[in-house]
């Protein structure tokens, strides 16, 4: 599916024609730039590698480097492979005009890292409501784990403590509401993952 990559400006808000205040979110989509076209002859499929994000030439390797100058572009630092129904070239500049005011997009990014975390902030757990016979150190504890003899083991899947975020998250389904081309900026409906100044790709 054809897209774009992007970056979290932030959030926001906007008054609807309803005159209700609908929270939202700025990203920056693109400039992007064509670095590789893909084709089914040479590499078995069909895909438009898109680049985006300055970096600097000294932390870009050696073959990168030559594969941006190929495309006549400066060093970048994120590339991801849409699917265009349209031909693009090497070297083509796609921007925000991709995307239409009132169309509905897919936003995929990388959630906060919230670190290790217990099992009532991680999976919900209501812990236990009453200190009450001795509950003095209970309260946010997971409760039993499974029986001692049978099956002698915690089962996989069980909700325990560990590391939270930090993970793929895809928000479905968000309406465009603004384009602002001459900045590259869309501003989306609702909230999307990862914190501001991270990457997104968007989706259409």
């Amino acid at each position: 599916m054809p897209g774009l990559i992007g970056k979290k400006i932030g959030m926001t808000s906007v008054y609807s024609a309803e005159g209700k205040n609908v929270p939202c979110t700025v990203i920056e989509a693109g400039p992007c730039v064509v670095t590789q076209v893909k084709k089914v002859d040479t590499d078995g499929y069909e895909a438009v590698q898109l680049s985006y994000g300055e970096k600097r030439e000294k932390n870009t390797p050696k073959a990168l480097q030559g594969h941006f100058k190929k495309a006549k572009t400066t060093p970048k630092r994120k590339v991801v492979e849409f699917q265009f129904d349209e031909e693009k070239n090497l070297g083509d500049v796609v921007t925000s005009e991709l995307f239409e005011e009132g169309e509905f997009v897919d936003v995929v990014g990388t959630s906060k890292g919230k670190g290790f975390q217990g099992v009532v902030k991680r999976h919900g757990f209501a812990g236990v409501g009453d200190a009450t016979h001795g509950q003095h150190n209970r309260l946010r504890a997971p409760g039993s784990l499974g029986a001692g003899s049978t099956p002698s083991k915690v089962m996989k899947g069980m909700k325990m403590a560990g590391r939270m975020g930090g993970d793929r998250v895809t928000q479905q389904n968000l309406e465009v509401v603004k384009v602002y081309s001459e900045k590259n900026l869309i501003v989306v409906k609702g909230s999307i993952p990862g914190a501001k100044g991270s990457f997104v790709l968007i989706q259409k």
